[in-house]
């Protein structure tokens, strides 16, 4: 009766184990909807974008860069429809849209739209996907993403085509743009100075006098040339104007005062990106470069109802021909508001943005959490798997698996004694070849045949330092050598007359089969490893025969044949050469490392033996005495 139980309590005891491996999966409180197996928790340092503690609320729409190293592509759907996002507190959506998902490039681009981001904490919200269901609808909602102060939107990704509003506006562009791929952001806008867009002339883009407005963008000069517009608006003898004049930003209002251009700053440059915002109030307007302040112009926004351009000077009808060639470069992410958005929004943008080591310090996209409805990840998944496939293991299965784990734990308990004792031997061999230095030369110190006086090497190795070097293979071949001319001294010290030829040859000799013993305690229980290694396999190969055996026997007597009847036990049967290689694979690589180690060692021991014969013949030759 025990033997028939073995099975079964081995059998428990490793479901135990492997379902004990996935207590990392399980979720730290509520979660949103159990049909989505798979969540991450975002954290929005706003601190860090300068939100103070004692500022009012504010609502960012934010950019969320995935990548193969922090989004499982393959859990998510091929579309991304079971994308979602949901407030920290686990029960309310976030507004969405998906710039970009390459499923095979692995990347993506979505923005989320958070509300009421507060100062003096981080703000966390949640990322959800890994739903396969039906009921993972495409959900999400570009114009619902922006507020209704946002007028304009272009994401740039319309490959060639006119740019579209992203916002509810639909303030399309007319022309259409150079679509550039691998831009800041995906796709951006490639312009060429004589290539402008034009944005059309609609109610929402109405800008009266003095009107509150901001106006940014990510720009990447190709080369620095003097007024470079990026976007300009005319109407009658009134303009507003942005634009680079070697490579320094400017705003440039023209109205009832005249022409008025914001003061000089440092230059940004050439082929770099940079975040590029205009804020207007009704008296000044203030020029912002990667989220700080750079200059300000006092004077407000002039009326204007007409079409726009991006990356020339003039109006659509009739471009100023006299005009320098606009901007030459890339441009991606446009925005245009009709509100004086808060520096801390901006500064927000240009770090989360601009992606890189700043991006990461600003917003940390955690690890997956698996839970729900089928909420496993990958791992668990596949522990379930082995889980339901040992059910299938015959006992002569479970047999095979018992006797490769009892493999598998000599030959792992084998390589941790072995890697420690090499390791002493190793710190033990080099204290002793330095003390083998200074002796070597010198070896007349050892003439007065003191058993002391040979164990600390001439009285260089204190009692602690022996029990070191005690453990050294080259230090009882030490004291091999210098027992074997102590003996030949000890007869007639009187009368030596050094050491002859013959008497080299048996001391080498002696040398050599201490050498020997050394080997074999390096060599000690080495075996254990190769067994596991050429048997392992061979045990998985014998369990996975016999399952199959007996499967097929059992198919055979009940006349079913199907799938479903076979699938189980093949499946229960090869676990037992799965069993064998796990055995076996460690136990190869533990082995070359571990051979490795002790011909190190045998080699230093070899060299020894030189040195020492070498330096023994020189010190106690004939012809010295």
């Amino acid at each position: 009766m025990a033997t028939l139980r073995a099975p079964h309590i081995f059998r428990k005891s490793l479901l135990l184990g492997l379902l004990g491996l996935t207590l990392f999966s399980s979720a730290a409180h509520a979660w949103w909807n159990s049909e989505w197996t798979i969540r991450k928790k975002i954290t929005l340092d706003t601190a860090a974008a300068g939100l103070g503690a004692g500022d009012a609320p504010v609502t960012a729409v934010v950019l969320i860069r995935l990548h193969d190293g922090d989004f499982q592509f393959s859990a998510a759907r091929d579309d991304a429809s079971d994308i979602r996002f949901v407030a920290a507190d686990d029960k309310t959506p976030l507004s969405s849209h998906i710039e970009r998902f390459d499923g095979l490039l692995n990347e993506a681009y979505v923005w989320v739209k958070v509300p009421d981001l507060k100062g003096g904490a981080p703000a966390t919200f949640w990322l959800y996907y890994g739903n396969t269901g039906p009921n993972a609808l495409r959900v999400e909602d570009s114009k619902a993403t922006y507020d209704a102060e946002t007028v304009l939107v272009y994401h740039f990704n319309e490959k060639n085509a006119p740019p579209k509003d992203s916002t509810g506006n639909a303030n399309n562009a007319e022309t259409p743009g150079v679509t550039v791929d691998g831009s800041l952001i995906g796709s951006g806008l490639r312009l060429t100075g004589k290539n402008p867009v034009t944005i059309p002339q609609t109610a929402s883009l109405v800008w009266n006098e003095g009107q509150t407005l901001t106006w940014s963008a990510w720009i990447k000069p190709a080369a620095l040339a003097a007024n470079a517009v990026l976007f300009s608006r005319h109407e009658d003898a009134r303009a507003f104007v942005i634009g680079l004049d070697n490579g320094v930003p400017y705003v440039e209002v023209t109205g009832t005062a005249g022409t008025q251009r914001s003061g000089p700053g440092a230059p940004v440059a050439a082929g770099a990106w940079h975040h590029l915002a205009v804020v207007s109030s009704a008296t000044e307007i203030k020029v912002f470069l990667d989220g700080e302040s750079y200059v300000t112009l006092a004077a407000g926004v002039p009326a204007l109802n007409t079409p726009a351009l991006l990356g020339r000077d003039g109006t659509p009808v009739a471009p100023d021909a006299d005009a320098e060639p606009g901007f030459a470069g890339d441009l991606d992410e446009l925005q245009i508001s009709k509100v004086a958005r808060p520096q801390a929004l901006l500064k927000l943008a240009a770090l989360v943005q601009g992606g890189g080591d700043k991006a990461a310090k600003v917003l940390n996209i955690g690890p997956d959490e698996a839970s729900g409805k089928g909420g496993e990840n990958e791992i668990t998944k596949h522990l379930s798997l082995i889980v339901d496939i040992s059910k299938a293991l015959t006992f002569d299965g479970w047999v095979v698996i018992a006797l490769c784990t009892i493999l598998a734990l000599i030959g792992g308990t084998v390589a941790v004694l072995k890697l420690a004792y090499l390791n002493k031997i190793k710190k033990s061999t080099d204290a002793f070849l330095k003390l083998w230095d200074e002796l070597s030369r010198n070896l007349n110190v050892l003439d007065n045949g003191d058993e002391e006086t040979i164990n600390s090497m001439g009285g260089k190795a204190s009692p602690k330092a022996q029990k070191l070097l005690k453990q050294s293979p080259l230090y009882h071949i030490y004291q091999i050598g210098l027992g074997e001319i102590q003996d030949r001294l000890a007869t007639n010290r009187e009368n030596f007359q050094g050491l002859s030829g013959r008497s080299m040859q048996a001391i080498r000799a002696t040398l050599d089969g201490g050498l020997v013993r050394e080997t074999h305690k390096l060599n000690g229980s080495i075996v254990f490893l190769t067994i596991g290694i050429a048997g392992g396999p061979y045990l998985g190969l014998l369990g996975t025969v016999i399952g199959v055996m007996i499967t097929f026997a059992v198919i055979a007597k009940s006349g079913q044949v199907e799938v479903n009847s076979i699938a189980p036990g093949i499946a229960g049967a090869l676990l037992a050469t799965v069993a064998g290689l796990a055995v076996a694979i460690p136990s190869l690589f533990a082995y070359s490392y571990i051979s490795t180690r002790i011909k190190d060692a045998i080699s230093e021991m070899q060299i020894f033996i030189d040195e020492f014969v070498t330096r023994i013949a020189e010190f106690y030759s004939e012809a010295k005495f």
